[in-house]
């Protein structure tokens, strides 16, 4: 079946239930698919552009209302759309780093979030985590105080990740960012795998940025997100532009540089704004998700030899398993070796997990219902004894 010559369509979420840890929260809405079509357009946002001419005032469709509601929902002054989480942290760095300063991330972060500090010139200084694969805010303190000693400085900013996307694992930005403000450096909040999953208040966690991605966590296409900002670092990150022309004297109003003038313009942004409804009605429910997350967690621990490799009582979906001990056990003498995994999910409706991976994994279960996790936690179970592992009692 093919959409177009030469691209087949696409059908894994219909035919299947994925568990990729980055496509989970991703996955469009119904309103969302049908806005899709019809604002597909490259410009289509911009029908009823008046002056000033920037995309964040369009009333028509209701953008400029979404951008209030978004910034109300986190509980932060303003908000933009960005073209992912990435350039989020993009706009924050090239606003405060120049060449050599520190920047604050962590031994969790994200390559985005270094490849932003890179681009500004900056230099990455991480804050370790625990054996637990947690950063504390101890740790923190003690890497801003290394800092300080090698570089006669503290660090110009700070990107800490509230949900890691390497475990899963939730860190407490709140006293982070308060270990952070007292050497007055600025926090930018990676929610990349929180913003559309979980309840994100940007003021009570004591935050300067709070950037979300849309097409990992808000139900939104690719490439979207948001950067959020309080009222003083706002008046920073999305200053407007000063330039003029030599030759023409030419000035582009209210035109933000960080921004490059207008951000999402089409189907992006509508797919963001359709989703949003259920996106805010989702982020009441995450203990009913946790609680799905639970059954297939117990169900991979009951096989013997399996552990988890995030912090356990699981708080957030996207888990990390070692399967060394069981599932990889049987790929050393399996005729397909470790492909006899993926293909095994893949035959009882089940995908996302990276094919030939036995050993160490993450999977995702956001979304599921809990006749999906009841299905899922019986599926590792089936696999596991119909390779004869044996399951604890």
């Amino acid at each position: 079946m093919r959409c177009a010559s030469g691209i087949e369509a696409r059908q894994v979420d219909e035919l299947a239930i994925n568990i990729d840890p980055i496509q989970a929260g991703g996955r469009l809405t119904g309103d969302a698919m049908k806005a899709v079509i019809a604002y597909g357009d490259g410009y289509s946002v911009c029908d009823n552009c008046r002056k000033p001419n920037r995309l964040d005032y369009i009333s028509k469709p209701p953008i400029a209302e979404f951008h209030k509601d978004v910034s109300a929902w986190l509980n932060m002054d303003s908000v933009r759309t960005v073209p992912g989480a990435r350039r989020g942290f993009q706009a924050v760095a090239h606003t405060y780093v120049q060449k050599g300063d520190p920047v604050l991330l962590t031994s969790l972060s994200h390559y985005t979030e270094f490849l932003a500090v890179e681009g500004a010139g900056g230099i990455a200084c991480e804050i370790p985590a625990n054996d637990q694969h947690i950063v504390t805010p101890d740790a923190a303190a003690l890497k801003i105080e290394e800092v300080k000693k090698k570089f006669g400085r503290v660090p110009v900013l700070a990107f800490i990740d509230h949900v890691d996307y390497q475990y899963g694992n939730m860190h407490d930005i709140k006293v982070i960012a308060k270990v952070c403000h007292q050497y007055d450096i600025p926090v930018l909040y990676n929610g990349a795998y929180t913003v559309g999953i979980l309840p994100v208040n940007g003021k009570e966690l004591g935050v300067d940025f709070v950037v979300g991605s849309g097409h990992k966590s808000m139900s939104s296409p690719a490439p979207s997100g948001i950067l959020a900002a309080t009222t003083e670092r706002a008046a920073e990150v999305f200053r407007t532009t000063s330039i003029t022309g030599d030759v023409t004297q030419r000035k582009f109003g209210i035109k933000e540089p960080e921004m490059m003038g207008c951000t999402l313009m089409g189907v992006t942004l509508i797919g963001m704004m359709a989703s949003f409804p259920q996106v805010k009605e989702r982020v009441k429910h995450f203990e009913r998700e946790l609680d799905n997350n639970r059954i297939v967690v117990d169900a991979l621990l009951s096989v013997e030899g399996t552990k988890i490799l995030s912090e356990m009582p699981r708080k957030h979906t996207l888990t990390r398993a070692d399967t060394i001990g069981s599932f990889d056990k049987i790929a050393e003498s399996h005729k397909k070796r470790g492909y006899y995994f993926s293909n095994a999910l893949e035959e009882k409706g089940v995908t996302g997990v990276i094919p030939g991976a036995t050993k160490i994994w993450k999977f995702n279960t956001y979304g599921m219902t809990k006749k999906q996790a009841v299905y899922l936690a019986e599926v590792f179970v089936e696999i596991a004894q119909e390779n004869g592992l044996l399951l604890r009692a």
